[in-house]
């Protein structure tokens, strides 16, 4: 029996993204309401029941998500055209956010992470765009590991998909992060770890048949006095490349090489680079990743999501240590709104000094009502068993990760099970 996809692959991206655009790349708001949210509840069978109990080594890394998120998170908002002159169409957008380490929103604080206005169409830019303001800016991602692998969100002002310079187009962007100043009330020593990043993009290139290459970087000047309480203040880069595969088993392929230095390698645990890390970062701290990402539709009723990445982070301060994981998540449809999902994931992490390399393996299994068949089909409603194991290194990184405390005390694996809700509008 065939089962009618109602979301295409590319639909469901420019909706994961948060766009209007025909690329993902760049998540131009659609007017309207739009959001995204996931919560559920679940529970454990580590030191006699308690909280959901999740499965990650933290720090560098990036855990598999797929009943493994132990966590609540939500964010909407509204776009709305404000104005149009000639060609030229003024697009306002705002959204908030909240979220909780636990399954309850509670009375979480709300913030507004999208504010800004576009003049989009604009004839002086070959059609391009120009905004001011808070947004989500040029942040694709691994959608097992919920990993934006450049993330370039920010306050700032910006030049988008400027026309007429060569095969691509051409995105400039200017942002201020970590606008805070700290005074201390009695010595009145002020610190500050803000830092001035610029953005370049030229991308969208045509290099083979259904292939484009996107060419990023970032680059990132530290503010303050280098003796203040952060101490010295550092620049820092970082470059990518990605190339992005159409038409590939009824889905998209995409790989990716990135290289960062001091504040570009981004912020520890998030796996994002592109923003702003601590302007503490001097030049011995580098990023180095590369990665595949797939995701096909090969038959209406099966689709299937695969990573294969490594990473190596470096530091006087703290070694080198080398990131490898490979995950799949299949997805088999029985009915056109009821779906077995599986996912497994697999983490290596070396230490410095000789020390073993930890190790984590994750699979979960997930019965699913969902809108459709399809791999990005959403919303979808989940039942859960996760089990989680590890070795004797890893057994210390796993509690400290884990939301709910170090509830595996010496244990080497756990179990946890619940329900989860993933939406995606």
């Amino acid at each position: 029996m065939k089962h009618p996809v109602k979301t295409s692959l590319l639909t469901a991206l420019v909706l994961v993204f948060g766009t209007a655009s025909a690329d993902p790349m760049y998540p131009s708001d659609a007017e309207g309401f739009h959001g995204y949210l996931r919560a559920g509840a679940g529970s454990t069978t580590a030191d006699g029941g308690g909280p959901q109990s999740c499965y990650g080594l933290g720090g560098n890394t990036m855990k598999y998500r797929l009943g493994n998120e132990c966590d609540a998170y939500t964010e909407f908002g509204y776009t709305k055209a404000i104005a149009k002159s000639g060609d030229v169409t003024y697009m306002a957008t705002l959204w908030v956010n909240a979220f909780a380490p636990t399954s309850d929103f509670g009375d979480r604080k709300v913030g507004i992470v999208k504010a800004y206005v576009e003049a989009q169409g604009l004839d002086f830019l070959a059609g391009g765009t120009a905004w001011v303001g808070k947004r989500f800016y040029y942040r694709p991602d691994i959608h097992m590991l919920d990993m934006q692998y450049i993330n370039m969100n920010g306050t700032g002002a910006g030049l988008d998909r400027i026309g007429n310079v060569g095969p691509g187009k051409f995105s400039y962007a200017f942002f201020k992060d970590n606008d805070i100043t700290v005074t201390d009330p009695v010595t009145k020593v002020v610190s500050t770890q803000s830092a001035v990043r610029q953005n370049f993009i030229y991308g969208e290139i045509p290099v083979n048949q259904n292939g484009t290459l996107d060419l990023a970087a970032s680059y990132i000047v530290g503010q303050g006095k280098d003796n203040d309480a952060f101490g010295p203040k550092h620049n820092g880069w970082q470059v990518s490349a990605f190339h992005r595969q159409s038409k590939v088993f009824g889905g998209g392929n995409t790989f990716g090489v990135q290289y960062g230095v001091g504040p570009g390698v981004g912020g520890a645990g998030n796996g994002q680079m592109g923003a702003s890390g601590s302007t503490s970062f001097g030049s011995d701290v580098k990023r180095t990743r590369v990665f595949n990402d797939m995701a096909i539709q090969p038959l209406d009723h099966f689709g299937m999501e695969f990573v294969a990445l490594w990473q190596k982070d470096e530091s006087n301060a703290t070694g080198s240590s080398t990131w490898t994981t490979v995950g799949v998540r299949p997805v088999y449809a029985l009915t056109n709104n009821f779906k077995l999902v599986a996912e497994l994931g697999t983490d290596r992490v070396t230490q410095p000094n000789g020390l073993p390399a930890k190790r984590l393996t994750k699979i979960t299994f997930a019965p699913t009502i969902s809108a459709g068949p399809g791999l990005w089909s959403r919303p979808e409603l989940r039942a859960f068993v996760t089990y989680g194991k590890w070795n004797d290194a890893a057994t210390a990184s796993v509690n400290a990760a884990n939301n709910s405390g170090p509830v595996y005390n010496n244990n080497t694996s756990g179990t946890s099970y619940g329900f989860q809700v993933e939406t995606w509008f």
